[in-house]
């Protein structure tokens, strides 16, 4: 069955760096666009980068700069690289794989948590 196997979150004091990692198995992943979004509680998950199949790149604007995406389609493994972190970017990060036409066959992982706190 499909699997979206998130690790990597924790604790992090403002200005560290984390790495986000997101396992894949069950389906095709080199054809599929990965994202990572994340959510706070009371507030609606928001899209934070995304890697299409062809490697193209798009960063919500709050992270652009300090976070980089990529894939290992050999490892089935999409990455986040967070760099300079604040308080805002504390969120339950989740990965997502999303493919077919309009994006009709979609997965999530079941998320990670970062906490940027001093």
């Amino acid at each position: 069955q499909v699997q979206l196997v998130e690790s990597g979150g924790g604790l992090v004091q403002p200005g560290g760096s984390l790495r986000l990692s997101c396992a894949a198995s069950g389906f095709t992943f080199s054809i599929y666009d990965m994202m990572w979004y994340r959510q706070v509680p009371g507030k609606e998950r928001e899209l934070v980068a995304g890697i299409t199949s062809t490697i193209s790149t798009k960063y919500a604007d709050s992270v652009k700069g300090r976070f980089t995406i990529s894939r290992n389609n050999g490892l089935k493994r999409v990455y986040l690289q967070m760099n300079n972190l604040n308080p805002e970017d504390t969120a339950v990060y989740y990965c997502k794989a999303a493919g077919g036409l309009g994006y009709a066959r979609s997965y999530w992982g079941q998320g990670t948590q970062v906490t940027v706190s001093s």
